[in-house]
């Protein structure tokens, strides 16, 4: 396959899509939601020591043809491709992530998101940010509380920048801030390749799988953990113990085709690591 060559139907029976295609807000609202709830985000490679390839071929190779999924770069790299094929109007963005932090903190930029206009106005459109990834599209309106098939969601002005804040336990708390300039590839192969090799970066030393479900559910893996939330229901918590559980788990319940031997890498290396048994505040 050629790595400028997007082939968009592949990606349609890749998420199990087959309603309207026109560029308008109610496909780009399903789409969210297909391609979220089917591709899950997750970090298996950068745990490998393989730094992720973000051109067209290497992602539809991996993502769509081998049954993977991937984290932010890749998996926006991947939607904005779809989106434009299908006629949308996509301006990619880049956000500094603030989970647990105040809404100014000083963050690098290692987040990508979309920004995707319609005739309603701009939409903030984003599949790649793991346990808190928006489900619908976000009008890119400040301060209006919006409903996603998740949590409640709104974005709070800080300077020329947006907050995305989700409602959670009737708090809101701070994801990322987004920038409104447009980002060229190159500024997402630096971040990528920051993400993905340096030694305090989580995904560099965790092994993390998400994917939003039905009725407001997230699952997460987080090493040994598996979390699943229902909306408006107590968390649900279960442990690991045998590759045989994570090979399970990772295919019935994140819908990821893995190999034995990368599975058997992965878990080598959180030992290796001495992470196996971290946990993280925002993954539990």
């Amino acid at each position: 396959m050629s790595d400028d060559t997007f082939d968009v139907d592949a990606w349609l029976r890749r998420i199990d899509y087959t309603g309207r295609r026109e560029p308008a807000l109610p496909t780009l609202s399903a789409l969210i939601v297909a391609h979220s709830s089917t591709i899950p985000f997750e970090n298996i490679d950068v745990l490998l020591g393989r730094p992720p390839r973000l051109d067209l071929g290497s992602l539809q190779r991996k993502m769509i043809a081998a049954g993977r999924g991937g984290y932010c770069f890749e998996q926006n790299t991947l939607f904005h491709a779809g989106l434009v094929a299908l006629g949308f109007r996509v301006t990619c963005l880049i956000a500094r992530v603030i989970r647990g932090m105040e809404a100014d903190a000083p963050r690098p930029q290692t987040h990508m998101a979309l920004r995707v206009d319609l005739p309603e106005g701009p939409f903030l459109a984003d599949v790649g940010f793991g346990n808190q990834t928006p489900t619908a599209p976000l009008a890119l309106r400040p301060g209006v509380e919006q409903a996603t098939p998740h949590e409640p969601m709104r974005l709070w002005p800080v300077g020329e920048e947006l907050t995305l804040q989700a409602k959670l336990g009737g708090d809101w708390q701070n994801i990322y801030r987004l920038s409104p300039h447009p980002r060229l590839a190159i500024d997402y192969e630096v971040a990528n390749w920051f993400t993905a090799t340096h030694p305090g970066s989580p995904f560099v030393n965790n092994l993390i799988v998400t994917r939003p479900g039905p009725q407001g559910t997230r699952s997460t893996l987080f090493n040994e953990r598996v979390t699943v939330r229902r909306r408006g229901d107590p968390a649900e918590r279960f442990r690991l113990d045998t590759e045989g559980d994570f090979q399970a788990a990772i295919e019935t319940r994140f819908g990821l085709v893995l190999s034995g031997a990368d599975l058997t890498a992965a878990l080598a290396a959180l030992d290796r690591k001495g992470t196996r048994g971290d946990t993280h505040p925002f993954f539990a």
